[in-house]
């Protein structure tokens, strides 16, 4: 069983094809600057002489055009020797609003219902679709299933996702608590689960998405019940440009001593901001390099970061009552031993105690870092968000063979 998982950007396709009977990666690639003068395909591969890895540029006008090359060169390598090979396509959609619960098996009304929730992902959705509308057109016959980054926490209960706000805010304009990063979010959870040799709904986690976008998810019985991000993916934790958490009255002051509009204002707090925003650059290796040589303005934006995540695992700490294990994932989660030690740093009383030894390595692995005297686990699971969407997407067409 062989399964497409693409992730469509606004000038970008990401994409990995999945044997689904050991869960192996037969090619994956990343198809950026579509539209631009001079597009380039990066795919790797396997065949009988190991991983091997290309590299075409060119022109490429759209979408279209971007996923006839893929697949083309997907036939070509013989990954697959016709496109009816394919079990189904997975796609990534970053905001399935209310409307989605779990992965969807797309047909045109789950696609109209995805283009009405444009409004509150306008970044990210619009792409999404373009995939989705571009792989319907170019397999037809290929099942195809919309998995939502949203879904995973659509279990968080009235009183964490709505806002103190005019209650018909949330009834005419849907204003609440969304959260993002679910596929990354429900695949460590199930991972640690695996790893405890306990059923997932028996466990309660913490789960740290740190990236470039960074969000943490309380997990109660194998079910959010909180997040930090909200409506957007900008409220939450420090981010690589974005602000996180602050005083919503900031913007109004920016308008009025500034002179920015708000369409201004909302770029800097999305694009100029988080730890770019502190010490200038936001990538957390730069930003721990720059540490290292003195400056301070990155130790500072260590400092924030690190300690933004300390108060969300104090809070829900909280919420969940108990708690089985805090799970660093993401890029810095995974490889920042620095910031998994601040983030943790203080914590004893609550049971949690990382040892600085097994803290170290870089392992693709996943590991348990805590200290045996630890009360809590803290591990770090490397995330696998498109392993994720394809098995759910075959879990969503073999429910609906059974129907």
């Amino acid at each position: 069983m062989k399964i497409l998982v693409l992730n469509a950007g606004s000038s970008s396709i990401k994409y990995q094809i999945f044997n689904m009977k050991d869960s192996s990666v037969l090619t994956t690639g990343l198809l950026e600057k579509i539209g631009e003068p001079s597009s380039r395909l990066k795919y790797k591969w396997t065949n009988g002489n190991g991983e091997q890895e290309a590299v075409q540029d060119g022109h490429v006008a759209n979408h279209n055009e971007g996923l006839k090359m893929i697949l083309d060169i997907t036939l070509k390598l013989g990954v697959i020797h016709e496109l009816k090979e394919l079990s189904g396509i997975g796609h990534r959609v970053v905001h399935g609003g209310e409307a989605f619960w779990k992965p969807t098996l797309i047909n045109g009304k789950v696609v109209d219902v995805i283009r009405g929730m444009i409004p509150l992902a306008p970044l990210h959705n619009p792409a999404n679709l373009m995939g989705i509308e571009v792989s319907r057109e170019l397999c037809p016959s290929v099942p195809q299933v919309a998995v939502f980054d949203t879904a995973f926490h659509q279990t968080m209960p009235p009183y964490a996702y709505h806002y103190a706000l005019p209650y018909n805010f949330y009834k005419e304009l849907r204003v609440r608590r969304y959260g993002f990063h679910g596929t990354s979010h429900g695949y460590v959870a199930k991972q640690a689960a695996r790893h405890f040799n306990r059923p997932l709904n028996s466990c309660n986690f913490i789960t740290l998405h740190l990236g470039n976008g960074t969000s943490t998810s309380a997990i109660k019985e194998g079910k959010s019940v909180d997040t930090s991000m909200g409506m957007t993916p900008l409220e939450g934790l420090v981010m690589g440009t974005r602000s996180g958490d602050l005083d919503p009255a900031i913007p109004f002051y920016l308008a009025r001593t500034t002179g920015k509009s708000f369409d201004e204002i909302e770029t800097i707090l999305n694009k100029e901001s988080g730890l770019k925003g502190i010490c200038g650059v936001n990538d957390m290796r730069e930003v721990e390099r720059l540490a290292g040589s003195g400056n301070l303005t990155a130790q500072l934006a260590i400092d924030i970061f690190s300690y933004r995540i300390k108060k969300y695992i104090g809070a829900y700490y909280a919420v969940l009552g108990r708690l089985d294990a805090i799970i660093f994932t993401g890029g810095i989660g995974e490889n920042s031993d620095v910031i998994r030690k601040h983030a943790c740093e203080g914590l004893e009383a609550l049971g949690i105690e990382i040892d600085s030894k097994q803290n170290e390595p870089r392992l693709r692995a996943l590991r348990d870092i805590s200290t045996n005297a630890s009360k809590i686990k803290v591990l770090v699971i490397p995330t696998n968000e498109e392993l994720e969407i394809a098995e759910q997407t075959v879990d969503c067409i073999k429910t609906a063979e059974a129907k």
